[in-house]
C-alpha cells in the first residue's frame, strides 16, 4: 500500500467489521456493567451447589463467560488496531481486570462438582444435565489427580513460584541478553536481534550467515550456567507436579489435560526416526544445490532456488485461496467467499500502531476476525490461507456447538490452518508450468516439513530424554544438556552437514517453548494430521468428514474428533502418510535439477 497510514486514514474496505461484535463503545460499556452487576448471582450456588441446581449454575456461568468473551475480544481487537489509541488501550486493560474478577467468582464450581455424589451426578447426565455430559465426565476423569482442598489451596498459592523459571528465562532472553553487531562479506555492520537472526540465516551472504550464527550462540554461551540452572529448575517443577498429582511421569501429566494417549507422543518420535533418511536426503539435496563442499547449520535456512517474482496482490491471493478450497464443497467455499468479500472478517493491511504478524480471533455469537499485515508476497498469500483456516474452524464450531464446547484444543488448532495451506499448495503446483516457480513452491513446502515435523519432533525427543533423566534423579548440567542435544541434532540432520559444530549443541538454551513442557510435539502431530487430511480431501472425497471435524469444537476429545475425520493419531498412519508426501516433494524437486 506504499506509505504507512494512520488507522483513521485506512479505507473502510480494507478493515474488518468490528461493529458486528459491538455496534458502539457505549453498548460495550453497558455490557461490561451488566456482567459486573450479575456476578452476585453466583452467591446462590457457592457453598450450596447440588446435583439439582448444577444445570442452572453452569448455565449462568456460560451466560456470563459468553458476554465476558465478547467484551474482551472487542477491546483486544480495538487495541490491536492501533497501539497509540489510548482509549482502546484503556478498554483492553479494563477487560483484563474483568477476566480476573469473573474467574474469581466462578472458581468454586469445578471443585464443588468433585464433591458431589458421583453416582447421583452420573445418573443426572441423562436428564437436564445432558448438555454438560462430556464436560462433567472430563472433570470426573481427573478426579484421582485432584488433591484435597487444603493441598489444592497450597498448590494454588505456590503457582507464581512454580512459574519463576519461565519468567526468569523470558526476562533474560527478551530484556537482558544483548547481541553484538555483526559484519557481512563486505564488512558492513548489522544489528543482530531475535527478529533479524533468521533473516540473516536466510541471506545469500554466507559470511553474514556464519557471523550471525556464531554471535548468537556465543552470547548464549556466556550465560550457560545460569540458563542450565533455570531450565533445570523448570524440569524439576514438572517432576514435582507429576508426583504430587499421582501421575506416573511428567509426560503423562502434561498429556492428561486434553486426554491425549502417550502413544500419540511416542508414535510421533518413533515414526519420524524411522523416516530420518528422508531428512538426510533433503540435507544432501540442499548441500548439492548450494554447491557447498561442507554444509553447516547456518546454511539450513537460506533459499535453494533461483530468485523469482513472488509478488501477489491481495486480490490475487484471495482468488487463489478461494479456488483452492472449492474441493471442500459449496458451503465452505460460499462461506469463505462471503467472509472475504461481504462480511469483512479480515483487516488486511498494516497501519501505524497495528499489532505485527497475523492471527485469527473472535467471540462466540459473532463471526471470527482475522488480522493480517499483507505485503503482496507469496508468503502473505499462504498466511491468508492459514488464518482463514483458523477462522473457518471457529465459524463451523460456533455454528454447531453450544458455548460450553465452542472452542478447540491446541492439539487440533493448527490442523485447519495447515489443511488450507496444503490445498493452496496443491493448486499452485498443479497450475504452474514454470520450472523456477515450481522449485520455489516445492522448497517452500519442504521447509515446512523440515521446520514443523522434523525439527519439532527433535525438540519433543529432547524434552522426553531430559525429563526421564530428571525423573531418575540424574543431574541436568549444561554439559549434559548439550551432549543430549548434540547427539539428537546429529541423528536428525545426518552426515551431510557439519552437525558436529559445537555451537549447535547450545541451541536448547534459547528455546522458550521448553519452559512449557511437552507442548511442541503438537506442531508436528497437527501438521501431519493436516497433510493426511488434505490428501483425503483431494483424493478420497474426504471433505464431508473433515467439515464434521471442524464442527466438533470441544464436544469430544481431540483424538476422537480426528478419528471421525479418518485420522487415528494413536497409530503411526498419519505420520507415515505425511512422510510419503514429503518423499514425493523430494522426488519432484530432484527431477528439476
Amino acid at each position: 500500500m506504499g506509505k504507512l497510514l494512520n488507522r483513521a486514514d485506512v479505507e473502510d474496505k480494507f478493515k474488518w467489521s468490528i461493529t458486528d461484535l459491538f455496534s458502539s463503545d457505549e453498548i460495550w460499556e453497558k455490557t461490561y456493567s451488566e456482567i459486573e452487576s450479575r456476578l452476585v448471582e453466583f452467591e446462590e450456588y457457592k457453598n450450596n451447589l447440588s446435583v439439582e441446581n448444577l444445570y442452572e449454575c453452569l448455565k449462568l456461568r456460560d451466560d456470563i463467560l459468553l458476554l465476558t468473551e465478547q467484551v474482551c475480544v472487542y477491546a483486544g481487537l480495538r487495541a490491536n488496531e492501533d497501539s497509540t489509541n489510548n482509549f482502546y488501550q484503556g478498554l483492553d486493560i479494563k477487560s483484563d481486570r474483568l477476566i480476573t474478577l469473573v474467574t474469581s467468582y466462578i472458581a468454586f464450581i469445578e471443585p464443588s462438582i468433585l464433591e458431589l455424589d458421583e453416582e447421583k451426578l452420573v445418573k443426572a447426565l441423562d436428564g437436564k444435565l445432558a448438555l454438560y455430559s462430556h464436560y462433567i465426565k472430563d472433570i470426573l476423569r481427573n478426579k484421582e489427580h485432584i488433591l484435597s482442598a487444603d493441598k489444592e489451596e497450597l498448590l494454588a498459592q505456590v503457582y507464581e513460584i512454580a512459574a519463576t523459571p519461565s519468567n526468569v528465562f523470558n526476562m533474560l532472553n527478551n530484556a537482558d541478553i544483548e547481541f553484538p553487531k555483526i559484519k557481512d562479506s563486505k564488512g558492513e555492520e548489522h544489528n543482530l536481534t531475535h527478529g533479524t537472526y533468521v533473516l540473516y540465516l536466510e541471506s545469500e551472504d554466507r559470511v553474514l550467515r556464519k557471523n550471525a550464527f556464531d554471535a548468537l550462540y556465543d552470547t548464549y554461551y556466556k550465560q550457560k550456567n545460569t540458563i542450565a540452572t533455570i531450565y533445570g529448575a523448570s524440569v524439576k517443577k514438572d517432576v514435582f507436579n507429576a508426583k504430587v498429582r499421582n501421575y506416573s511421569s511428567c509426560l503423562e501429566a502434561m498429556l492428561s489435560a486434553n486426554n491425549i494417549p502417550i502413544d500419540v507422543y511416542t508414535n510421533l518420535i518413533e515414526t519420524v526416526n524411522k523416516h530420518l533418511p528422508l531428512m538426510h536426503r533433503y540435507v544432501e539435496l540442499r548441500k548439492k544445490v548450494l554447491g557447498l563442499d561442507e554444509l553447516d547449520m547456518y546454511d539450513i535456512y537460506t533459499p535453494i532456488v533461483e530468485n523469482i517474482d513472488n509478488s501477489k496482490s491481495y486480490d490475487e491471493a484471495k482468488n487463489e485461496v478461494l479456488e483452492s478450497v472449492k474441493v471442500m464443497g459449496e458451503d465452505y467455499y460460499n462461506t469463505l467467499k462471503s467472509a472475504l468479500e461481504k462480511e469483512k472478517w479480515v483487516d488486511i493491511y498494516e497501519n501505524k500502531g497495528k499489532r505485527s504478524g497475523a492471527y485469527s480471533w473472535g467471540a462466540y455469537g459473532c463471526h471470527p476476525f482475522v488480522s493480517l499485515n499483507y505485503n503482496d508476497t507469496v508468503d502473505s498469500m499462504f498466511t491468508l490461507a492459514h488464518e482463514m483456516g483458523h477462522a473457518m474452524h471457529s465459524h463451523y464450531t460456533w455454528a454447531n456447538q453450544p458455548f460450553v464446547y465452542g472452542d478447540y484444543t491446541i492439539f487440533v488448532a493448527e490442523v485447519a490452518s495447515t489443511v488450507n495451506e496444503a490445498l493452496l499448495m496443491d493448486r499452485l503446483l498443479k497450475k504452474t508450468s514454470d520450472k523456477k516457480e515450481k522449485k520455489y513452491l516445492l522448497n517452500y513446502f519442504m521447509e515446512q516439513f523440515r521446520g514443523t515435523v522434523f525439527r519439532q519432533t527433535m525438540f519433543a525427543e529432547f524434552e522426553l530424554v531430559v525429563h526421564k533423566k530428571a525423573e531418575a534423579g540424574e543431574p541436568l548440567t549444561f554439559d549434559i544438556l548439550c551432549d543430549i542435544y548434540k547427539e539428537l541434532n546429529k541423528k536428525y540432520y545426518g552426515d551431510s552437514i557439519n552437525s558436529g559444530n559445537e555451537k549447535i549443541s547450545w541451541e536448547w538454551a534459547r528455546i522458550p517453548h521448553f519452559y512449557n513442557a511437552f507442548y511442541v510435539y503438537q506442531y508436528a502431530t497437527g501438521f501431519s494430521a493436516a497433510i493426511t487430511l488434505s490428501q483425503k480431501i483431494l483424493n478420497e472425497n474426504g471433505a464431508k468428514d473433515y467439515i464434521e471435524f471442524l464442527k466438533g469444537g470441544s464436544s469430544k476429545y481431540s483424538v476422537d474428533l480426528l478419528k471421525g475425520a479418518g485420522i487415528d493419531m494413536t497409530t503411526p498412519e498419519a505420520i507415515e502418510k505425511a512422510m510419503e508426501v514429503f518423499e514425493g516433494l523430494l522426488n519432484s524437486f530432484e527431477e528439476l535439477i
